[in-house]
Order: structure tokens, then C-alpha cells, then sequence
């Protein structure tokens, strides 16, 4: 098997040594830092993560950080949702625009106490972005990358091992909702949210030299549940319906595409990035769009590595963005990009991997 040479370019994270300790098998590059995806056991992982607690290394969800007079200013010029009403202590999900109205990002933007904004960026350049943002409509703000590495806790009894840390107060919390908080000295910032629809919270590590004691901490606390090491689980995400940023979008995906249009909020200021651009791609009609498609195909096969084409008729109409074996379908799920003409019900050719599948599209999420 090829390996990942030695690369300063590639970062660890607070939490690499956990897990290596754990057994980690595998690692995806994810903003320029190595993300776990494999323990080994993708059965037991699937598993803890739907019916137990599942804890991750999540420190690739890099934190942007602005603040500044105008720090609320520029990370409205940056989301083309209304984030005037966001209050203290608490995170919405944003698409972030380029100027053409193209996805770039889609964050959570949390706001704290001291009028510091944090972006819990996807994968790619988000803080080189925002400072040529500031700069370009020169506005008064430091924008950095704080030390803050995010853990998650995934699954049905993720709130008993979090609240059995500290404390119930944890249960009260509502989704993308947060709070400091801190555990044998640590500094943490717990938020109600993570990467799966199973339930969770992800905690903030602020001491990023404390990782391998946070995550012997949780793991701990975690025995009595089962607890055990897991990842952003691929099919788990595809059966919620997870839209995953540069996995499932392409240099010209918009957010209406990809069933983002809720959080556009196109009566905001022109001089929002991508909002004119935005009203225009409304106007003229949406040229495509994200639906399930369930595969006929038994067997397992590996992940998508490339986006295969969809034929409908001996026609093509779009890609398929990605695929895995779902274990409550039975069968192989994925999410397509197709034409809008293309409905739910139809059925259609996917040539993937040198193989011609037939599927049936559907609507989203499939669970």
C-alpha cells in the first residue's frame, strides 16, 4: 500500500498521538492536516456510532478567527445568509459565495461574547479568503488561526458521556448552540453539533498541547457506554443527507444545487460576495440539482475517488458525487448533480469503475 511520506505541508493534530494510540489505520489530507478515516473495523465503528457513542478526531474543522470593530461587518460580507439576528453563544450554517455566486465554504459561524467571530471552515483556504476580503474593502479587523481543535462525540449516548464530564448543564444546550467550559484545567468550548445526524457535541480544544489528555479524558468518561474511536462516517453522512463541501460540489456549484437555497438570503446588501451573482442565477433558473440514488448493485465496493457519469436513456445528465454502502439500505446509496429536468423515480445508468450500475433517483435524505 502506497504511503503518505513525511510532509511539514501536512500537519498533525493535537489529537494524533490518541490516536495512533487507538489504532488508527488510515488518514484523508483535509486543510492541510491528516484527518483519520479508518480504525480498521468499519463495521464496529458504523455500529458504535448509530446505536453507542462514537469520539473523533475532528481538529481538520479549522477555526477562522475575526475580530475587530468591524469583524461583525466582514463576516456578513462573507455569508450570504442574514447573520443580523446571530446571538452570543450561539452558530448557523452558512454558505459562503465567491463572486460568480460559486460555493466556496459552509461553515458554522459562531459568535462569542467579546465580539470574536469563529468559522468552523470545510476543507479549503478560508482564511487566506477572508483577509483579501478585509483588505479589499478595508475594514478593521485581525483575522487568524486560533489554537482551537475541535473533538466530536457522535451517537445516541454521546450527551450522557459529555454531560457524566460536565455536567448536566450540557443536556439544556440546543443545536449549534455553545458554551466555555473546561475540564482539569483545559479550555474548551462546547457547541451541540458534529458531522452525523446521530446526536452530539463537539468540544473546542483551546490548548492544543493538551489534546492526548482531553482525549484519554472523554475516552474515560465514555467506558460505560462503549465508547470508541470513529471518523465523519461516510455512509452514515450519505443516509442523513450530509452534504460534504468539494466532495459534492464542483468550481461551479452554487448553493441552490446543492438544496442550500434555505440559507441564501437574497434582499442583503450588494456588496455581500456572490449575492448579485446569486439573485441573477435565481432569475435565470436553476440548471441542476442534488437527489439520492439508490443502486442496484448488492456487492460493497471502495469510495468514490472521482465523480462517474450519469446516463439517463443512453443520455448523459449529471455525476454521481459519491457512493457507500449503506448497512440499514442494504445496498449502495449516493448523492447525484443532475440536470433539473431529472426527477425523482427516474431510473438511470452510472458508469462507475469500469462497471455500468443501474439506480433509481430519490429525494434526500434517504433516512
Amino acid at each position: 500500500m502506497a504511503e503518505i511520506g513525511p510532509n511539514t505541508r501536512l500537519r498533525v493534530s493535537p489529537f494524533y498521538e490518541a490516536t495512533v494510540q487507538e489504532g488508527v489505520t488510515a488518514f484523508s489530507p483535509y486543510n492541510s492536516m491528516l484527518m483519520p478515516v479508518s480504525y480498521g473495523d468499519s463495521d464496529a465503528e458504523y455500529d458504535r456510532l448509530l446505536n453507542g457513542v462514537s469520539q473523533w478526531d475532528v481538529s481538520v474543522e479549522r477555526q477562522v478567527e475575526i475580530k475587530g470593530p468591524d469583524a461583525a461587518r466582514l463576516v456578513q460580507l462573507l455569508s450570504v445568509r442574514d447573520l443580523s439576528g446571530i446571538e452570543v453563544g450561539k452558530g448557523k450554517y452558512v454558505p459562503m459565495c465567491d463572486h460568480r455566486g460559486v460555493l466556496v465554504n459552509d461553515p458554522v459561524v459562531l459568535r462569542h461574547e467579546d465580539g470574536t467571530f469563529w468559522l468552523s471552515i470545510g476543507d479549503n483556504n478560508i482564511l487566506m479568503w477572508a483577509r483579501a476580503i478585509a483588505a479589499e474593502r478595508k475594514l478593521d479587523v485581525a483575522i487568524c488561526e486560533p489554537d482551537v481543535s475541535p473533538m466530536a462525540v457522535q451517537g445516541p449516548r454521546a450527551e450522557d458521556v459529555v454531560a457524566s464530564i460536565f455536567g448536566d448543564w450540557v443536556r439544556a444546550l440546543k443545536y449549534f448552540w455553545f458554551a466555555p467550559a473546561e475540564v482539569n484545567g483545559i479550555p474548551l468550548v462546547i457547541q451541540r453539533s458534529g458531522y452525523s445526524k446521530q446526536g452530539g457535541f463537539e468540544l473546542y480544544l483551546c490548548d492544543g498541547s493538551r489534546g492526548s489528555e482531553l482525549w484519554s479524558i472523554v475516552r474515560e468518561a465514555g467506558q460505560p457506554w462503549g465508547i470508541g474511536p470513529g471518523y465523519p462516517n461516510p455512509a452514515e453522512r450519505i443516509e442523513s443527507g450530509l452534504l460534504s463541501y468539494g466532495g459534492d460540489t464542483d468550481d461551479r456549484t452554487n448553493p441552490f444545487e446543492v438544496r442550500l437555497g434555505k440559507y441564501v438570503d437574497l434582499d442583503l446588501d450588494d456588496e455581500v460576495v456572490g449575492i448579485t451573482s446569486l439573485r441573477r442565477i435565481k432569475a435565470e433558473g436553476i440548471r441542476r440539482h442534488q437527489l439520492g440514488i439508490v443502486l442496484g448493485a448488492q456487492e460493497r465496493r471502495a469510495g468514490h475517488a472521482i465523480w462517474y457519469r450519469v446516463r439517463r436513456d443512453g443520455e448523459e445528465i449529471g455525476h454521481m458525487t459519491n457512493g457507500a454502502w449503506s448497512p440499514r439500505a442494504k445496498t449502495t446509496l449516493g448523492f447525484v448533480l443532475v440536470r433539473t429536468d431529472v426527477r425523482s423515480g427516474d431510473r438511470v445508468e452510472v458508469l462507475r469503475g469500469g462497471y455500468t450500475d443501474s439506480g433509481t433517483l430519490c429525494d434526500l435524505p434517504f433516512f
